[in-house]
């Protein structure tokens, strides 16, 4: 039997050449579970007095605190504790305004994954004001990262993080 087995190189992503009698052996390691592209969540939030500015136009800062408020409802609902060692970064949030939001008005912020990367996950924010099927009022896009924060480096997503995103995020439709 031993003619029949190949050595793997280490970290190559080769396996073994095991025969038929050892199920399963021969595939490659897959990605761990994670939340697929196109898996979303959607959350809803009030506007205050407050976060308009003269002519009752939610200021513009306030769309990024809804998209931010949201983002940290998905990693608390995740059970993320923060500060640890590692844990998420954003590295890029910017956002189109569409329309202007007013006051009194609550707001339903859908995040929806467009990528995830080893390190990396996008998503696509939409803002809408709730009850109101018209469309968006703003539009966004946020990226975040797995860092190291010791070593100040991107680090691949552990298992068990893509796993509780998968349990947050709704599996888009089929």
């Amino acid at each position: 039997m031993a003619d029949c087995i190949a050595p793997a190189v280490a970290g190559s992503g080769l396996t073994h050449n095991l025969p038929q009698e050892f199920p399963g052996v021969n595939q490659t390691p897959s990605r761990p579970a994670g939340p697929a592209p196109g898996a979303t969540h959607r959350i809803t939030l009030p506007l205050r007095w407050g976060d308009s500015d003269v002519l009752n136009h939610l200021n513009n800062t306030i769309y990024f605190r809804l998209m931010e408020e949201a983002r940290m409802q998905i990693l608390y609902a995740m059970g993320l504790q923060l500060p640890a060692e590692t844990g998420p970064i954003l590295a890029h949030a910017s956002c189109d305004f569409l329309r202007p939001l007013t006051y009194p008005a609550e707001v339903a912020v859908t995040h929806r994954l467009t990528r995830i990367g080893r390190s990396s996950m996008d998503f696509e924010l939409l803002l809408e004001r709730a009850g109101d099927d018209t469309g968006p009022y703003a539009r966004g896009r946020n990226v975040l990262v797995w860092m190291d924060y010791a070593r100040n480096r991107s680090a691949p997503w552990p298992p068990q993080i893509l796993a509780s995103f998968a349990r947050v995020l709704e599996p888009a439709p089929a």
